[in-house]
């Protein structure tokens, strides 16, 4: 495959996370599966989370082959798959492509699995708080709150990445 028809693929509207005007949106559901089975691979996830690491710079396909121990071949499939499943990113960088963990899609993902989290007991849930917000030394997102006390439900913002 082409690069550019890679780059294509990858940046296409993904069917399983959004919809074109005029159609019906996709169960909520279906997303979230989508995105578990693109993660229910070793190479899979070992691709994601290394993309979430080097955010937001992200990463060359030959860099995340040789990090990962993937084959260049099937690499793209597994890119591919990601990408379908609102996880990754493709741009164009001159003559290469970089990939960068979709985090606005990561966010999607975690907020669909937390959504009914603790029977409605925020003071449950800010356990789950407790554990996330250690994790990444990331400035807070405009509009998101910081206090991760366990009175506060979890706050996971879904603000759109934008584009450098």
């Amino acid at each position: 495959m082409e690069a550019d028809d890679l780059l294509t693929a990858l940046t296409a509207v993904p069917p399983t996370l959004s919809h074109l005007p005029g159609e019906e949106a996709e169960d909520p559901s279906a997303r979230a599966l989508a995105g578990l089975a693109a993660l229910g691979q070793p190479i899979r996830l070992a691709v994601f989370r290394l993309l979430v690491q080097q955010e937001p710079d992200g990463l060359a396909a030959g860099a995340i082959a040789a990090a990962v121990g993937a084959p260049h071949n099937s690499l793209s499939t597994h890119l591919a798959i990601l990408a379908r499943a609102g996880l990754v990113s493709a741009t164009r960088s001159g003559r290469s492509i970089v990939y960068r963990a979709d985090l606005a899609g990561m966010r999607r993902l975690l907020a669909f699995l937390l959504a009914d989290c603790c029977g409605g007991r925020p003071e449950v849930c800010g356990v789950i708080t407790d554990v996330l917000a250690p994790t990444c030394d990331c400035p807070p997102v405009a509009g998101q709150s910081q206090d991760t006390s366990s009175n506060s439900s979890p706050t996971l913002a879904t603000s759109p990445r934008t584009p450098r």
